[in-house]
């Protein structure tokens, strides 16, 4: 067995089952990965140096393959309605096929820290089949430092094998692709996608899952901070505009992601970004788009031209779900610690396709928590196959698939953090106004930068406020920069008896999807539920 780059760590690959391995790449940086990637066939260069990959037949996550251990100590812990059993029988299978299949194969080892509070964070190490995995997770995940070396022991291993077929009767899989987790023994194990997305997601998963019993609270958002040291949450689901909306030239970005709230503060659970790529605008997102320019960017399923080496990020021949992967460094005025303050303000991102939902709405800690569990924004017509007119989608916590603990859980901290805090709380909606969709307009990306400034920087607060007919919160009369007639939907509507109509349809949908967890929740959280009046 050849070994290359630097095991700085104290364990070496026989602790988690590997010996007959070919060659063994241990912690390489960028310039070593690009050159083994380009040899391997596994990319291609972009013009302007970023790395092009294709992840075959997965593009997105593989919800329904992803499996958790269950077993005597998470039995009462895991939320087990939002998550599909393994037993351990199958998951030591699975773990010792996957050892035995890479056999006399390469693999590539990253050692990283998952979370950036020095507290807290997960010790991690990621074993990759794929060359360009390894610098995917490298990008991702947080480098260890120099002087942090010598102490690194990982806790978490994620094995990643996407050429390895799950065997359903072996290894209780639903098909050929697998991820099963493992919370006892703090690991993950891939097969079957070459979407790298799930490694990423992996890390979450597990945070998700340990810490709130420390009383951290893991979120599924974005963060940045002002000159005030006045931090920002933004949680929302993908497409409502979380990583563009905390990309602000005038505040610091956190992490565009995933994060924990400690005592300490916030924290990015990563050392890098994961953008949605598909449309991507020069002008409406000028820092995530320079990001395609730079060496050490990954661009997944990206169409790009063999020839000159353009990209064509308005293509979605093979995905929607085109994607980019850098360190949080490409962007500017990014945080260097990954940590920041005590946040002042919470933003819920919602994008309504239905135009019922005003573009902001101040929110009271009780009202927080019903549209935290809610999660709720809308798939637009077209975009999915099936999908002919708006959907609503509910995802509890802004985050189902990565929660493995109930909902309440998360949102009973949260609440409590934002008491114990006093911070402000907001409902965006970056979706649609004047109509549904095909009738009526996205909100403009000015508005919405007007309205997060005003109510980052306070002056939103001061302002006289309506409490909405339908769902009871608190919206504004007027902002400067921002057209009035936006600020209240109905009055967007040419016709304003289909507004009522389909104000009534959506509350109808939110107590609908609410009745899980009604169960779990205080009477102040339910008397915060939209009401038809």
């Amino acid at each position: 067995m050849k070994e290359q780059g630097e095991n700085f760590s104290k364990s070496g690959i026989e602790a988690h089952g590997f010996s007959s391995l070919d060659n063994v790449f241990w912690n390489l940086n960028q310039e070593d990965i690009y050159k083994i990637i380009l040899d391997r066939g596994e990319g291609k260069i972009s013009k302007d140096g970023a790395l092009v990959v294709k992840t075959g037949i997965h593009t997105g996550r593989s919800a329904q393959d992803k499996f958790v251990v269950r077993e005597s100590k998470n039995k009462d812990s895991v939320w087990w309605d939002n998550a599909k059993e393994m037993s351990e029988e199958n998951f030591n299978h699975l773990y010792r096929d996957m050892i035995e299949f890479s056999e006399n194969k390469d693999l590539f080892v990253q050692d990283l820290f998952g979370g950036a509070d020095l507290e807290y964070r997960l010790p991690t190490r990621v074993y990759t089949e794929y060359a360009w995995h390894s610098l995917f997770i490298q990008n991702l995940l947080i480098t260890v430092k120099e002087e942090e070396k010598s102490d690194f022991d990982p806790e978490f291993i994620i094995i990643d094998i996407p050429s390895f077929k799950a065997n359903p009767e072996r290894h209780g899989s639903r098909s050929e692709t697998i991820i099963a987790v493992n919370f006892d023994k703090k690991i993950v194990l891939i097969a079957g996608t070459s979407y790298a997305g799930e490694i990423k997601k992996s890390v979450f998963t597990m945070l998700n899952f340990l810490l709130p019993p420390k009383n951290v609270m893991p979120m599924h958002c974005s963060i940045n901070v002002g000159k005030e040291d006045d931090s920002a949450i933004f949680f929302g689901l993908s497409g409502t505009g979380k990583t563009t909306l905390s990309a602000d030239p005038n505040r610091t970005l956190i992490g565009d992601d995933e994060h924990g709230w400690s005592e300490n503060g916030v924290f990015n659970f990563e050392g890098g970004c994961y953008a949605k790529m598909i449309r991507l605008s020069k002008e409406a997102e000028p820092e995530i788009y320079e990001t395609t320019k730079k060496v050490g960017t990954i661009l997944e399923n990206v169409v790009m031209d063999d020839e000159t080496g353009e990209l064509d990020l308005d293509d979605n021949t093979l995905t929607e779900n085109t994607r980019g992967a850098y360190p949080l460094s490409f962007i500017p005025n990014s945080s260097d610690t990954g940590r920041g303050p005590t946040p002042r303000n919470i933003i819920l991102l919602t994008c309504d396709a239905f135009g019922v939902l005003p573009p902001i709405a101040r929110l009271s800690a009780s009202q927080t928590m019903y549209h935290f569990l809610s999660g709720y924004t809308a798939k637009v017509a077209g975009t999915e196959k099936g999908v002919d007119e708006p959907e609503a989608t509910f995802s509890a916590c802004f985050g189902a698939p990565f929660m493995p603990r109930h909902p309440s859980e998360y949102g009973n901290l949260l609440k409590e953090l934002i008491h114990k805090y006093k911070v402000n709380c907001w409902l965006v909606n970056t979706g649609w106004s004047g109509g549904p969709v095909g009738e009526g307009n996205r909100m403009p990306i000015k508005d919405t930068r007007a309205l997060l400034t005003a109510a980052l920087n306070g002056t939103l607060g001061e302002a006289e406020m309506r409490i909405d007919n339908f769902f009871g919160f608190e919206v504004p009369l007027s902002v400067k920069n921002v057209n009035e007639n936006i600020l209240v939907p109905r009055n967007t509507w040419n016709n304003k008896e289909r507004y009522d109509l389909q104000a009534k349809k959506l509350v109808e949908m939110f107590s609908e999807n609410f009745a899980i967890y009604e169960a779990h929740v205080d009477s102040d959280v339910l008397d915060a539920a939209p009401k038809i009046s």
